[in-house]
């Protein structure tokens, strides 16, 4: 299948490429190296497995659809009470699933070698090619190569692939997983001599304003039957600015593999940082015979950065405290299946707020992240496993561990050990074995295995904080003994120290753990459904009372309170935990438990609930209320955000809460009449203001030494009127692949958003394209994110939008009884 960018921009190549995906063939240009790798996904045919009919078999009487990958096949199902996944694994169901396609390879590729790569498929994967039995892998979250060359049909002759795909045996995950081939799919022809697989390793050991050592470790690979004498050179480029280059002469043998070292500098290097992300391209190629056989680019970054006991994280000799999220892999809507402007769309919604910490919880992530963090600038925790040995539930990973987990960690290691984003290595979350023995032992093999393939990044474990800790009021006396129990902590197989929640120890970590450095690895767990708040504001609720009682309190429509006032029991609130790491330079940053909302896990509720609620922002990727307290505390933009909605019962008390910075106090009007102004005292992070309803506008000025600074307003809302559609982007790109999303917004009569509005939402869609998923973050909601219609969630919902492959315009229409609907144009180029 040929996707060669530079051909795209004409009619005539487009036509060709249609042309060549409908033929299924993966053939492409003698020499042309960017088509080295080429994308695997179109045109592949899938069949879920009928667990009595189909048994665990297909044939000639199977049925089968067409379909893109990556795919998921778990979130076109419907939400099941009943589904072994449980309400932890969104109550979505797996199953076995089998995938299959009918492609055609070039004649002239018949001499060279030809691998299939996956980026990732949910679960326990076998794969054939033409008959031949290739292998199996049960992590869903690594990937994996196959060499396919020996059984392949050359020519006019077709070949045929099929991928079993077994997610049948549930629980296996304490969230929701996905299920099916959900991550990109590549061909890759190469030369007999070629750089291998995730064959470069570059390293900068010194790095000044000045000058840069680089260093490259390269794996060639010859599969031919005779030695072969070649020259590799490695240039380093900036964007299309040669920099240097480094030239090395070799003779490798017959079916072998020969790791070669070059060195180079830099001078005047460009520093990576989350400020300026700047990129280096490492190209390296192999010549016989004056004849370049094979090309391998590598892209890295060139940054000096240090985890320091007394002052945190230090970049490029700046101290930079870490300010992360924990994200699951799951897209919302969109399920398990990736999608790299699905994935950068979340990564701008977190850079807006102030993120510049990604950790990628609890597995490793879709390379498109790593990508999209090495350009977008974030401090990545890349970490390898939720469990060890000891299961979590009964059939994970746990059950793989002895034969699989050195293979995937290495993989990982080789995988993404080039990344400029990936500032240290994470073995493990939450591990069980962390309280015995056993667990020193596997630390102490995962951490030597690390450090045999990356030695520039610290190894760190995310670990629970000390057993049953009050954490009303801490014992310090029993926390400074309870730490010694954590066994991994205290055997030097980690490099920083990394703890989970338990902010009310952090300032002890010194005299427990002299001499390490220290990173809040997970933190917070803070409760919100967007949009909905309780009366009173100012009491923190624990929901549940105790991490493993079931949940009886709640509230009707299994709602949690958007004001910053309910927490987990191991957790806190968002401001609680900030103001501690804020407070110490020695705390090197937090990742906030979450990012955004993910599907499964419903913390405090089970089912009817499916999906989370611990997300900053929404399953639907709009933010909650608290979103803007981080703005205000991590961005230098001007901030004024208040909340509620004004939409209450006569008379009724409520509570109005500001997140503003840069100004020395806010003031409130109420329809003109001042209510007080308020000033953050002493660690504060928002005011408030306890009033009576009446209809009309809220108005709050911030104002710096007398002057204003910024103005915010929400009025009441009459009855709802009209929907209003606003794309993220108005113009996308005729790739298949590319999406918008776009906001419904239920208003009434005067535009003001009808902050209560509830109203079930249909969508059209006229063009090319195809609607790929709708949502409005509602956690109880078991309306299908694959269907054509949605009801919204206090005035919001969200329809996704995906381009096909032909240029033109999409037209989106939205109705919904008793309001006048919504048109809006989209531009595919």
């Amino acid at each position: 299948m040929k996707h060669n960018k530079k051909y795209l921009n004409s009619g005539l190549a487009l036509l060709m490429l249609l042309a060549i995906t409908l033929l299924g063939s993966c053939s492409k240009k003698k020499d042309d190296f960017s088509d080295r790798k080429v994308s695997f996904n179109s045109d592949w045919s899938f069949h879920l497995n009928d667990s009595i009919q189909d048994k665990d078999t297909i044939g000639a009487s199977t049925k089968w659809r067409t379909l893109n990958v990556p795919h998921d096949w778990s979130v076109e199902g419907k939400f099941d009470e009943k589904s072994p996944a449980g309400y932890g694994g969104g109550a979505l169901n797996g199953g076995l699933g089998w995938y299959k396609k009918t492609f055609k390879v070039n004649a002239e590729d018949s001499t060279k070698i030809t691998s299939i790569t996956f980026d990732g498929v949910y679960k326990n994967s076998q794969v054939w090619i033409n008959g031949h039995y290739l292998g199996k892998r049960p992590n869903g979250y690594i990937g994996f190569q196959y060499e396919i060359s020996p059984y392949l049909n050359y020519g006019d002759k077709n070949n045929e692939i099929i991928v079993k795909v077994d997610n049948s045996k549930q629980p296996n995950s304490r969230w929701y997983s996905g299920s099916g081939i959900f991550r990109n799919v590549w061909i890759e022809t190469t030369d007999k001599l070629h750089v291998a697989q995730w064959g470069t390793y570059v390293t900068t050991p010194k790095v000044t304003a000045e000058k840069a050592s680089v260093s490259f470790e390269t794996t060639i690979q010859n599969q031919n039957t005779a030695s072969k004498k070649a020259t590799v050179t490695t240039t380093i480029f900036k964007e299309d600015t040669k920099v240097t280059s480094v030239t090395q002469n070799i003779t490798i043998a017959a079916n072998a593999n020969q790791t070669i070292k070059q060195q180079t500098q830099v001078e005047t290097p460009i520093l990576w940082s989350v400020e300026k992300p700047e990129l280096y391209t490492a190209v390296t190629e192999i010549s016989v015979d004056d004849k370049i056989v094979d090309q391998y680019k590598t892209d890295f970054g060139i940054r000096n950065f240090k985890f320091d006991v007394d002052k945190g994280f230090i970049l490029n000799g700046k101290q930079v405290k870490i300010k992360g999220v924990c994200l699951h892999h799951d897209l919302g809507p969109l399920g398990s299946a990736i999608n790299t402007r699905a994935i950068e769309r979340q990564l701008e919604i977190m850079k807006e707020m102030g993120v510049n910490g990604i950790r990628t919880s609890h597995n490793p992530p879709a390379p498109e992240l790593l990508e999209l963090c090495d350009k977008m600038g974030f401090i990545v925790m890349d970490e390898a496993f939720d469990m060890w040995k000891q299961t979590k539930t009964k059939y994970d990973y746990g059950n793989d561990w002895d034969k699989w987990h050195k293979k995937d960690l290495i993989d990982q290691l080789l995988r993404d050990r080039n990344h400029a984003s990936i500032f240290m290595w994470s073995i493990g979350n939450e591990i069980p074995e962390q309280w015995n023995e056993d667990g020193v032992t596997i630390a102490k093999e995962l951490a030597a295995i690390t450090r045999q393939y990356d030695k520039t990044r610290p190894i760190t474990a995310a670990m629970n904080p000390p057993v049953n800790m009050n954490l009303d009021g801490v014992n310090l006396q029993f926390e400074k003994a309870a730490v010694q129990y954590n066994k991994i902590a205290k055997s030097g197989a980690l490099d920083i120290i990394g703890y989970n929640y338990a902010h009310q120890t952090y300032e002890y970590h010194k005299q427990n753990f002299p001499g390490i450095p220290f990173i809040a690895t997970e933190t917070t767990s803070g409760l919100q459904t967007r949009g909905y708040y309780d009366a009173v504001s100012d009491t923190i609720k624990k929901w549940p009372v105790r991490w493993d009682l079931k949940f009886t309190e709640g509230n009707p429509g299994n709602t949690v309170s958007a004001y910053d006032q309910v927490q987990t029991p191991w957790g806190s609130t968002h401001e609680a935990t900030w103001k501690v790491i804020k407070k110490h330079d020695f705390l090197s940053g937090m990742y906030i438990w979450t990012g955004f909302d993910y599907i499964g896990e419903p913390t405090p509720y089970e089912w009817p609930s499916i999906s989370s609620y611990f997300g900053i922002v929404d399953l639907a990727g709009f933010p909650k209320d608290v979103y803007y307290m981080y703005q205000s505390e991590w961005t230098d933009k001007t901030v004024l955000h208040i909340f509620p909605h004004w939409n209450w019962k006569p008379g009724q008390t409520v509570d109005i809460w500001a997140y503003y910075n840069n100004a020395d106090e806010v003031e409130l009007f109420l329809n003109g009449k001042s209510v007080g102004v308020r000033s953050k005292k002493g660690d504060d992070l928002h005011v408030m203001w306890r009033i009576p309803f009446q209809p009309g506008t809220l108005k709050a000025i911030s104002r710096k030494n007398g002057k204003t600074v910024l103005e915010s307003e929400i009025k009441t809302a009459e009855d709802p009127s009209k929907l209003k559609l606003t794309a993220d982007r108005s113009t996308i790109k005729a790739d298949g692949n590319d999406l918008s999303f776009v906001t419904v917004d239920i208003l009434d009569a005067k535009g003001i958003l009808a902050p209560n509005a509830n109203n079930e939402i249909n969508f059209s869609l006229k063009g090319n394209g195809k609607i790929v998923g709708v949502c409005s973050g509602d956690p109880v909601s078991h309306e299908s994110y694959k269907g054509s219609k949605h009801t919204a969630l206090n005035g919001k919902c969200l329809v996704i939008v995906q381009s096909e492959t032909k240029t033109g315009r999409l037209e989106l229409t939205a109705k919904a009884n008793g309001l006048k609907q919504a048109t809006i144009v989209i531009t595919v180029e």
